[in-house]
């Protein structure tokens, strides 16, 4: 039984025959000295459970941690020539300046940037393959019937490279002397003018067709296989007027050997400021962009496609790729993944509506 607490043992009394005395107090400090001990050694097994919870790193975050340790390959759905490929040679440059490992371009070209936009769908999610892609990105989906990727789920946005704006040509020595002149010219005689588009689907060729729309006319399309050869009959001739990447003919149009018509901003470009724009000439809501950008297979981790999109937004703030650009008569885009993520759907929204109501299909 409990012993009260106030009697306890006289010194120097001894019982050899009885048991030592428990005190309520001592029982109490032992039961607490037990939870203690208990609580310590719950504690030391948490801590070594989270000691190598620590050891054992997310293999995700690991990658990206790593990310590049092996050759990174662009594929641009294009052939050399032309700003897409000379886009995918920035970034490889600037991408293998930044992490030491190579950075190639891969020119992967056929059936409307189909071939090599699949490759990159198919590839693994790894982010050691990209994909430079542009309008065809944003307007396949629309104009054929069926694609062997999802536009939409297969790839992903990693960064806006640039934009570039179309102008609305002709041959210097053209009687069409300004856009009113064209749209009354052909609003005259249905069908009589011609214009030179680089093949169904391309940015000059839905340009076109939305420009048809906004302003009531008809004129007949004739496609040539890329733009080089449509230029040369422009000049020859053989077709009366045509939109174009401001790339390509801003060239001609200072060496007197174009006349530009009108650009395709919302305002004018300090590349061309004394073309007035679609816009300010009666056609409030005409803007077309023509934008390039780098994409990855879907399911790459965000963490490699975030240190991608800072390295390269990093490399368009330079002075030699902003020199490139401006040379180049495009502008820079930049911005989170999801910045581009959003303007490529907005792109889709918008031309999505003009292919429908032109009937364009790819041929």
């Amino acid at each position: 039984m409990y012993v009260p607490s106030h009697t306890v043992p006289q010194h120097g009394a001894h019982a050899p025959d009885a048991m030592p005395i428990k005190t309520e107090t001592s029982m109490n400090a032992a039961k607490t000295l037990t939870r203690l001990l208990l609580a310590a050694a719950l504690g030391a097994a948490s801590l070594g459970a989270h000691a190598v919870t620590d050891a054992v790193t997310d293999p995700v975050t690991d990658a990206a941690a790593s990310y590049p340790d092996k050759l990174v390959k662009i594929i641009v759905p294009y052939t050399p020539g032309g700003f897409n490929d000379t886009l995918g040679r920035i970034f490889a440059r600037k991408l293998q300046e930044a992490w030491g490992q190579p950075v190639v371009v891969e020119n992967k070209a056929g059936a409307g940037t189909i071939v090599g936009t699949e490759m990159a769908a198919r590839a693994a999610p790894d982010g050691y393959t990209l994909l430079i892609q542009g309008f065809p990105f944003i307007v396949n989906s629309f104009l054929y019937d069926k694609l062997p990727y999802d536009t939409r789920k297969d790839l992903v946005p990693v960064v806006g490279g640039a934009q570039a704006r179309n102008l609305l040509v002709v041959r210097q020595e053209s009687p069409i002397t300004s856009l009113q002149d064209l749209v009354a010219r052909a609003k005259a005689a249905p069908g009589k003018l011609n214009y030179a588009s680089s093949g169904n689907g391309t940015s000059n060729h839905v340009t076109m067709e939305y420009f048809k729309v906004a302003t009531g006319t008809d004129l007949t399309q004739i496609p040539y296989k890329g733009s080089a050869p449509m230029v040369t009959d422009l000049l020859g001739g053989q077709v009366d007027v045509m939109f174009d990447n401001v790339p390509h003919v801003l060239p001609h149009v200072k060496a007197g050997k174009m006349r530009a018509l009108a650009i395709t901003s919302p305002k004018r470009s300090p590349l061309a400021p004394d073309v007035p724009t679609v816009a300010e000439q009666g056609y409030a809501d005409f803007e077309v962009s023509v934008p390039y950008g780098l994409f990855a297979p879907a399911g790459t981790p965000p963490a490699i496609i975030a240190k991608i999109n800072a390295e390269l937004n990093k490399a368009m703030q330079s002075e030699d790729v902003r020199k490139i650009y401006a040379d180049q008569g495009v502008e820079p885009l930049g911005g989170s993944p999801e910045d581009f993520k959003v303007f490529v759907e907005g792109e889709m929204a918008k031309w999505s509506k003009v292919i429908r109501q032109a009937n364009i299909r790819a041929q």
